[in-house]
């Protein structure tokens, strides 16, 4: 999906500024789609496409700075926060809060496409990351309990004749689950199944 037409979400209250920006994003090639409030994006299915928020600091239902902490979890959506009223403190509160970037209205327009297209690149590779991982979990839950065992003891450095001391079996068949570890794996070699199980020991 990181090939997709990136999407730019719009969260504005005001119908003029979502309509301006729905244009300058169509004539940069992204697909736009608007919101009026926080809750009409909010009850929108997550999309797993390149993308990223453009979203008002004062809405009518929910202050943005309370919408960015909803969506902590959604690397794959940076938001850049616009407001006509920004302060300092505000300003500080929306970045605190997970905001990439902060735009004072009216928008510099120029500024904004430069931001738009930094913070698509960063979804690509969040969205990058995401698919890398899910298949490193599709591929460690194929392995079986002893296998999991094996590759625990191997990344830790063991050898086949230590990890069989340490399990009760013999060193051909440490031998043998090491080779169906590396193939479900689908690592190339020792340093990269252990880069594996290092990714997969952050993720837990």
């Amino acid at each position: 999906m990181t090939d997709a037409r990136p999407t730019v979400f719009i969260v504005d209250d005001d119908l003029s500024v979502r309509n301006s920006l729905a244009l300058l994003i169509e004539s940069a090639g992204w697909q736009p789609e608007m919101f009026g409030s926080a809750q009409e994006f909010l009850i929108r299915p997550p999309t797993f496409r390149p993308s990223c928020m453009l979203l008002d600091i004062f809405l009518p239902d929910l202050h943005g700075c309370d919408l960015l902490q909803q969506l902590a979890d959604r690397p794959e959506m940076p938001i850049i926060v616009m407001s006509g009223h920004a302060d300092v403190p505000i300003t500080a509160r929306a970045m605190k809060a997970g905001a990439i970037d902060f735009f004072s209205k009216p928008l510099a327009i120029d500024e904004l496409i430069i931001a738009i297209r930094a913070a698509i690149d960063r979804s690509r590779v969040a969205l990058g990351s995401a698919q890398l991982m899910h298949a490193l979990l599709e591929n460690y839950a194929s392995l079986s309990p002893r296998q999991r065992q094996v590759m625990a003891l191997i990344v830790e450095g063991r050898l086949n004749k230590q990890a069989g001391g340490e399990l009760g079996i013999s060193e051909i068949t440490v031998k043998a689950h090491r080779g169906n570890v590396m193939r479900k794996m689908h690592a190339d070699s020792l340093p990269d199944l252990v880069r594996m199980a290092d990714r997969l020991a952050a993720h837990r």
